[in-house]
């Protein structure tokens, strides 16, 4: 499955496949993201599959906003393929966003 991105009510909602393929245009979009906002909220819930490849792209960009003193979320802990992939890491996800 195809990766994409919606924008809804702030919150950029990601559907598909985080994968090898597609993390430099992920990667290279929530940099762009980032550059010009302050948060950047990312609700992964409806994500089907995410390799390590994937997870290091996500850490990477949450420790660049981190530096950068700018926020990105990560709503996705209750999916399950998702909490599992972040294994050790997982404590960058979040539950829900309030």
């Amino acid at each position: 499955m195809a990766l994409r991105i919606t924008k809804n009510q702030g919150i950029f909602e990601i559907k598909g496949s985080i994968v090898a393929e597609n993390t430099k245009s992920l990667q290279h979009h929530f940099e762009k993201l980032l550059f010009n906002a302050d948060k950047v909220v990312v609700y992964m819930d409806k994500v089907k599959k995410i390799d390590a490849s994937g997870v290091s792209v996500l850490t990477k960009l949450f420790r660049k906003a981190m530096e950068s003193n700018k926020i990105f979320h990560i709503i996705g802990k209750e999916n399950k393929k998702v909490s599992n992939a972040f294994g050790k890491v997982n404590y960058i996800l979040r539950s829900d966003f309030v």
